[in-house]
This record gives structure tokens, C-alpha cells and sequence, in this order.
């Protein structure tokens, strides 16, 4: 049985490094796992009243709805000022929420941080580390994916141009895919 894994990008730039890294990266499970792309730019504010008061945006319950039909997620994020981007973060709150509805638990989950800068989006992919403790989802710990300098690394195409980098990642899907089975 095929497994469906979400892939929850939290750069919304044209021409992400993050999204262009994150998808050759996913594009390398092995058979018997499909990606699904999450939209999360047309997200609205979480505001919990709108839960509580019954006015739930659509964007939510869209994204709650396609949620519940991944059994993984990778998340790749860029850092912003030493963290992960708002609409990253917003994605999250979404999804846990409303108490004890949250669309993340038990789900298995991994980490893919990228930057031009040398320190590779260490700060942003411990914070979502910390995030996903608390939603439950058991997350690959090994290997760990901070991609920095990543213009070093990709063509004017966006391609990953490194062998060693391309195996990297390729290994990673196979640690992950492992796990995904393991927990299933």
C-alpha cells in the first residue's frame, strides 16, 4: 500500500532554495511513497476564537482535510532571525488546534533546513524541533538535514549540482521511509 507523505515548505519565495532543495530531496523516496505537496501561503491567521465561535476559515478546514490524509511529513524551512518563518509556524497552530483535534499527532516527521549563510537554518530547524515534541510527532533525530551555503550547490535551474549532496539527501528518504514503515 502506497504511503502518502506531505511535503510543508516554509519559504513562500519565488525561487526558493528551501522548496527547489526540499523537492529533489522528496522526489528520492523509494516506491511505495508519494508527496504531496501542502499549500500553506493561503492560510488565514490562527485565531482561536474563530474555532470556539464556529467560524472557521475555509483555508483551515482545507488544510486540516489534507492533513489528515498523509500518514508523514517532511518539513523544510528556511531560518528567519533564528527561527522558522511565520507562516510556517502558522501552519502548525492551525493544525493543532482545535484542543485535542490535532491534525499532527503521532504522525512521523522530518527536518530539512536550508540557508545561504554557513550556520545552514540551525536555529529555525531546532525551533520547529521543539514544536513537534510537544504536537507528538516522532521525529527522525538522525541524520540531520541542515543544508547550508546552498547557492554553492544548485545551478541557475535550481538543480542540486552536488553528488555527495544529492546522496545525502537520498539517504535521508531512505531513513525516513524506514521509519515511516516502522511506525506504521
Amino acid at each position: 500500500m502506497t504511503k502518502t507523505v506531505g511535503l510543508i515548505v516554509g519559504s513562500l519565495r519565488k525561487g526558493s532554495f528551501t522548496r527547489a532543495v526540499a523537492e529533489q530531496m522528496a522526489a528520492q523516496l523509494p516506491a511505495g511513497f508519494e508527496v504531496k505537496n501542502i499549500d500553506i501561503s493561503k492560510l488565514d491567521l490562527y485565531n482561536p476564537d474563530l474555532d470556539d465561535e464556529n467560524r472557521v476559515p475555509a483555508s483551515w478546514t482545507d488544510f486540516r482535510s489534507a492533513m489528515k490524509t498523509v500518514d508523514a511529513v517532511i518539513f523544510a524551512t528556511p531560518e528567519y532571525n533564528r527561527s522558522v518563518p511565520g507562516t510556517l509556524k502558522n501552519a502548525i497552530d492551525v493544525g493543532s488546534r482545535p484542543y485535542g483535534q490535532s491534525i499532527w499527532d503521532k504522525k512521523p516527521a522530518i527536518i530539512l533546513s536550508v540557508s545561504p549563510g554557513a550556520i545552514s537554518g540551525f536555529g529555525a530547524n531546532h525551533h520547529l524541533r521543539q514544536s513537534l515534541v510537544f504536537l507528538n510527532m516522532p521525529t527522525i533525530q538522525q541524520p540531520e538535514l541542515y543544508i547550508g551555503n546552498v547557492t554553492n550547490l544548485l545551478d541557475d535551474d535550481l538543480k542540486i549540482t552536488n553528488e555527495g549532496t544529492l546522496k545525502f539527501l537520498g539517504g535521508a528518504m531512505q531513513t525516513f521511509a524506514d521509519f515511516i514503515n516502522k511506525l506504521a
